[in-house]
């Protein structure tokens, strides 16, 4: 839930138009009110109650007083040559997230933070090693799609910034219903995609709650293996994860897949290719294949491009779909938690 106590005025963002009502009847006004507010938010991405247009002037001057839009500025920014940009906010009380713009043709992609750091301790992930700090509220995830430059432009939304998703449940469900309800900014559940380590109860609860996108982070199909990348496993079996997967009744052109980030040695094996194929074949999971992207801290390598199309061939003729996923943003890091970690590190 928002801070309401916390905060002197009350954030609009993530908020349903039914919610915008609940607080403004006490005022006086309308549902009319509320809806328009609802499309100055969600659908004109009007950040200053200033801008709002078709509202009353005494409704104007009640949200100055009392309420929020939920903007906030970005404290910093770095484009890609491919024309990535980094984004980085910093919460009211200095806790740091980032945001990752990925333009690529007609597709415009934001990946965003949940959390401020992450707990979750994988072994490839920056975003663990620069600790954890707190989950965000939901007015902070959205302001991460709504408070960038080409927020217009947004096409798709994928939950796979800093921290773990499904450790901030609410937040992000009550975020991921404002990105695709009608009062909200309308986008398509199957354009929006939460990536998770697989934290079960969270995880079936996420599936029936929500009709878009799950990727779980599986890395190795052994468990014993899968422990040292990812700690989760110990309390959370992937194949508890894979099974609620197989069983979902998935409306049409929503999508469950795995993420497999290739790591050149300890991973990449026919051993985990064959594994791969007995544990996905014929289940309708996609598989999206990923460079290790380096983060200078360890002396792990990414497997190569050849090997990583040959995963892709190898799992498409055992009739499993597979992609390989393009690394973007490389001179700006834009693997997750790796500016925020940058940045502290000069700070101390």
């Amino acid at each position: 839930m928002h801070r309401f106590a916390q905060m002197e005025k009350i954030s609009l963002y993530g908020l349903s138009e039914n919610e915008i009502y609940v607080l403004l009847e006490p005022y006086g006004f309308s549902s009319a009110n509320a809806h328009e507010l609802a499309v100055n938010i969600y659908k004109r991405r009007y950040r200053s109650f200033d801008d709002f247009i078709k509202i009353p002037e005494r409704l104007r001057s009640v949200l100055k007083s009392d309420f929020c839009t939920g903007y906030s500025e970005f404290v910093d920014s770095y484009k890609s040559d491919d024309n990535t940009v980094k984004y980085l906010f910093r919460t009211d009380d200095g806790r740091q997230f980032e945001a990752v713009y990925i333009p690529d043709g007609k597709r415009h992609t934001v990946c965003v933070s949940t959390q401020s750091g992450c707990r979750m301790g994988c072994m490839f992930c920056v975003s663990g090693s620069f600790g954890f700090h707190g989950n965000l509220e939901v007015s902070e995830i959205l302001n991460q799609v709504l408070g960038i430059p080409p927020s217009e432009l947004i096409t798709h939304v994928v939950f796979m910034g800093m921290g773990e998703p499904l450790d901030n449940f609410e937040n992000v469900v009550r975020a991921v219903k404002a990105l695709t309800a009608q009062w909200g900014m309308a986008l398509s559940p199957v354009h929006v995609t939460v990536s998770t380590v697989g934290i079960k109860d969270a995880f079936s609860s996420f599936l029936l709650q929500s009709d878009c996108n799950l990727t779980l982070s599986l890395h190795s199909p052994f468990p014993d293996e899968r422990l040292q990348f990812i700690p989760a496993e110990k309390r959370n079996p992937f194949n508890d994860v894979l099974a609620e997967m197989k069983r979902a009744i998935l409306r049409k052109g929503r999508r469950l897949s795995v993420a497999y980030i290739m790591i050149e040695g300890l991973n990449d094996t026919e051993r985990h290719l064959n594994e791969l194929i007995v544990l996905l074949k014929d289940t309708g999971i996609r598989v999206n294949l990923l460079p290790y992207h380096s983060a200078g801290n360890n002396n792990l390598m990414p497997s190569s491009a050849e090997k990583l199309h040959y995963f892709k061939h190898s799992l498409v003729i055992a009739g499993i779909s597979a992609s390989v996923r393009k690394s973007r943003g490389e001179d700006i890091a834009a693997a997750c938690g790796l500016l925020a970690a940058r940045l502290a590190g000069r700070r101390c």
